[in-house]
């Protein structure tokens, strides 16, 4: 890989770390938020399912018209509108103004998403992309690691702030623009077959009803939606059922986001090496041992709760790694950015379906302890079995230069 390319990959991660760690700090900040503004599991649920639910509207939206700009001012001029919405965040004084906020963020954020995979998947061939996809959704595993952990203790230094953290992802965003600026390429090679296209109103009602397309969007949906299930609630759940202190479970962040980057990285290159589908056929079923473990954690010393997190993370990763790299296979480039667009935006909508349906099934009692919770970890069991039952039927015949058959 060339200087140019690495430099191409790092500033594309840093772009996903910034707008998925917005996403991510929203869900350990629970044990903060429920008590500040005396809302509901419910309520909380509605200010984490704002964001990817905006999202997925604004990415529905987008794929109408990703095509017809060039990617790289398309991807400054969103990135800017989510500086503005991350920061709204960050000054927010009500549950209302943050609900706004997360809102406006969320619109700009769903898009950013589409257009750093679809110039993945413009840049590199496919017998590359699994170690080029690995390396910029290694920005997951950082987010959840390093960004969580350290916005974390920023709210605990500036004594339970939890306006803190929002603050400083809209300040290294607004480091991160300048250097997209001057050191991404211009990406127009899309453009004269994306005009040459049909209506892209048909265009996008043939990939929603294509075999492929269609069943290659739903897999999309059913592996976020069944990885988030379990998340909103973690942190409440480790400090309100389980009673380890708030100055201990960032770590799990920290150890599990640590175990994430390394897997992000090598199962991103084996899975070149050894094909997509047998790391992701692996990865599913043994995730599902670690989500019934930590939805029904017994009484444990801390040590043996990180080292489950951190087998649960990396797992998570790899599946998450090798879907996406089939994923972005199953179309060509002139509608690459169109259908990726349209993806991201499934994927929000499946992370904002989880994010509801656990705030309706889980419930506190009185001392804020969370019941339900295991409910949940069941439900993502069965919503993650269903995805890798239908990846495998899709993907199966997928291969270098094929897209996938059915």
């Amino acid at each position: 890989m060339s200087k140019k390319e690495r430099i191409i990959l790092f500033l594309l991660a840093a772009v996903n770390f910034t707008h998925i760690l917005d996403f991510m700090i929203m869900m350990p900040l629970g044990n903060y938020l429920m008590p500040h503004f005396n809302i509901s599991p419910r309520q909380f649920s509605f200010l984490l399912a704002s964001y990817p639910i905006s999202s997925f509207i604004s990415g529905i939206w987008m794929a109408f018209l990703a095509d017809k700009f060039e990617r790289k001012n398309l991807l400054l001029f969103t990135y800017g509108g989510f500086i503005i919405g991350t920061a709204a965040c960050g000054f927010a004084q009500s549950y209302e103004l943050l609900l706004v906020s997360r809102i406006v963020a969320g619109v700009f954020g769903g898009i950013i998403g589409g257009q750093v995979l679809s110039m993945i998947g413009d840049l590199f061939a496919y017998e590359r992309r699994g170690t080029a996809m690995g390396a910029v959704m290694s920005a997951f595993a950082v987010a959840s690691s390093v960004g969580v952990t350290f916005s974390l203790y920023l709210v605990d230094i500036f004594k339970d702030n939890w306006h803190v953290p929002f603050l400083f992802v809209a300040l290294l965003a607004v480091l991160i623009w300048p250097l997209c600026y001057f050191q991404l390429p211009q990406l127009q090679g899309h453009l004269k077959a994306g005009r040459d296209a049909e209506r892209k109103g048909k265009q996008l009602f043939a990939t929603l009803t294509g075999k492929a397309t269609g069943l290659a969007l739903l897999f999309s949906g059913l592996m976020m939606m069944g990885h988030f299930l379990i998340i909103p609630f973690i942190n409440p759940y480790m400090e309100f059922n389980k009673g380890y202190p708030r100055s201990v479970t960032p770590l799990i962040y920290l150890v599990g986001g640590v175990a994430s980057f390394i897997a992000a990285v090598y199962l991103g290159r084996l899975s070149d090496r050894i094909g997509k589908l047998k790391v992701f056929v692996y990865c599913v079923p043994l995730s599902f041992i670690m989500v019934i473990m930590i939805t029904n954690l017994p009484a444990l010393p801390f040590s043996v709760v990180l080292a489950f997190f951190a087998i649960w993370f990396a797992l998570s990763t790899g599946r998450a790694v090798t879907s996406q790299t089939m994923v972005s296979n199953v179309t060509g480039s002139a509608n690459r950015g169109s259908f990726m667009s349209l993806n991201s935006s499934v994927q929000h909508l499946g992370t904002g379906a989880a994010a509801l349906i656990s705030g309706f099934i889980v419930s506190e009692d009185s001392h804020r302890k969370l019941l339900h919770y295991e409910w949940v970890g069941y439900l993502s069991v069965a919503v993650l079995l269903l995805g890798l039952l239908l990846g495998y039927h899709l993907f199966k015949k997928a291969g270098p230069g094929k897209t996938a058959g059915l």
